[in-house]
């Protein structure tokens, strides 16, 4: 009995600390004042039960791992100005790190270093030149100092995308963002990348202190604010222009627009934050597949060994979203099943039952083989949900084929129709004969006589 409830402990000690190991993340700073700078970003992470670790960026002693073990799964990096990482952590690392699945959030600055530089590079991204910051003549606060440099966006230009920017932080009366930092410059043709939040049309990216002699790098709707990377292992990296983005003086200050005049009591910046911390860090847009069955329609149980051909299955697929902590049914309306051989031979939407999970009703193709159930849902803003089920198709046994086929009722009909015709010519060509042979007999007896 002792050794149960000891093995009990462990395990839940052990499950602790997993749900601990989870949670832990280290925050790159390039000093302590920011800890204090940007409090009200960092406390909704605490609240939300992150445990943080802050440390200086250049800090000698830093270790992303020991022992081959990851230390932390998430790493802010709110150092801009950093030109080497110190201790275990390069960019090399930190590309390393997000290969196996860890998380990050990294925001710059019109004075980023080569550091930050590099590692936005690795992610497909790209910081404007030094010195440079996103200018707009047209949108920018009564707050800024002349360089029109302190903008103002509207959240329409905001990703559409509840799962990263939070369900109501686009409408139409959303308070603008307050933004003064570097843009950023991303491929569109990259499928990884996620244009988080663009400027507006007026703006640009060039150095306020210069005249402009070259066409800018970024232009427009061009130019990246936030962008986004969510890797092929579901890992999530975030890289903001502006470390300001995230201060709190930016989440509580007043903001007004200096040509238009129009005031807003707080500018929108902290929602939006915090909405791009719970989707980096994996609090939101997460799916998972709990439960995956097949079966004959009017059995409980898939077959032992394989499917027939022409055989009506029912595909049942169970998705959960990850909502506050809690996994919840997904909902959506766009999933797609398909059954596949090489080339699809049957692509269905699923359909979502009284009980949550998704069902499919279809016809075994014709056609036997090997083929998987495949579910490939891949959508802005959630984690890239993939499940196949392989299962085998058998064609029809010697005993199972149909009697009498109707397609071949043509043929049926000739055979007979020949039968019978042979069995008629039979009987005329044995009636005449006799026929002819007791009219020769006749004839031969008067002879004789």
């Amino acid at each position: 009995m002792w050794k149960l409830l000891l093995f009990t402990i462990l395990a839940i000690n052990h499950c602790n600390a997993v749900l601990e190991a989870d949670a832990n993340t280290l925050v790159l700073l390039d000093n302590l004042a920011i800890r204090e700078t940007h409090s009200i970003f960092f406390k909704s992470l605490q609240d939300r039960g992150f445990k943080l670790t802050y440390k200086l960026a250049d800090d000698s002693g830093l270790l992303l791992s020991r022992y081959g073990e990851y230390l932390y799964k998430n790493l802010i990096i709110f150092a801009p100005s950093v030109e080497e990482f110190g201790g275990d952590i390069s960019v090399e690392r930190l590309a390393q790190f997000v290969d196996d699945g860890g998380n990050v959030l990294v925001a710059g600055s019109e004075r980023s270093g080569d550091a930050l530089r590099e590692f936005a590079s690795e992610c497909g991204f790209e910081l404007d030149e030094d010195n440079a910051a996103v200018i707009d003549h047209l949108h920018y606060d009564v707050s800024d100092a002349g360089m029109h440099t302190s903008i103002l966006t509207s959240a329409k230009n905001l990703i559409k995308a509840e799962s990263v920017v939070g369900k109501h932080n686009r409408q139409a009366d959303a308070a603008p963002l307050l933004y003064r930092g570097t843009g950023i410059i991303a491929d569109k043709e990259n499928p990884l990348v996620l244009q988080v939040l663009t400027a507006e049309n007026s703006a640009y990216s060039y150095n306020p202190e210069t005249s402009v002699k070259d066409y800018p790098h970024a232009v427009g709707r061009n130019t990246l604010l936030i962008a986004a990377l969510q890797a092929r292992n579901n890992a999530r990296v975030v890289f903001s222009g502006s470390l300001q983005f995230f201060a709190d003086e930016t989440f509580t200050m007043a903001v007004q627009y200096a040509q238009s005049g129009v005031f807003h009591k707080v500018a929108g910046n902290r929602a939006v934050a915090e909405s791009i911390g719970q989707w980096v860090f994996g609090e939101s847009g997460r799916l998972r597949v709990s439960a995956v069955h097949h079966n004959k329609v009017g059995e409980r149980d898939p077959p032992e060994q394989a499917y027939t051909i022409t055989d009506p299955v029912v595909y049942t697929i169970a998705i959960e979203e990850l909502v506050q902590g809690e996994w919840q049914p997904f909902k959506a309306d766009d999933i797609q099943l398909e059954f596949v051989r090489i080339d699809p031979f049957v692509r269905t939407f699923l359909k979502q039952t009284a009980g949550g999970s998704y069902e499919a009703r279809f016809k075994i193709p014709d056609v036997y083989g090997v083929y998987q159930f495949k579910v490939d849902y891949d959508r802005v803003g959630f984690t890239h949900l993939y499940n196949t089920t392989q299962v085998s198709v058998r064609p029809l046994e010697h005993t199972q084929y149909e009697r009498f086929i109707p397609s071949a009722f043509p043929y049926y009909t000739s055979a007979f129709s020949m039968m019978i015709g042979v069995f008629v010519f039979s009987f005329v060509f044995l009636h005449f004969k006799e026929e002819a042979t007791g009219k020769s007999a006749g004839k031969d007896d008067k002879k004789t006589q």
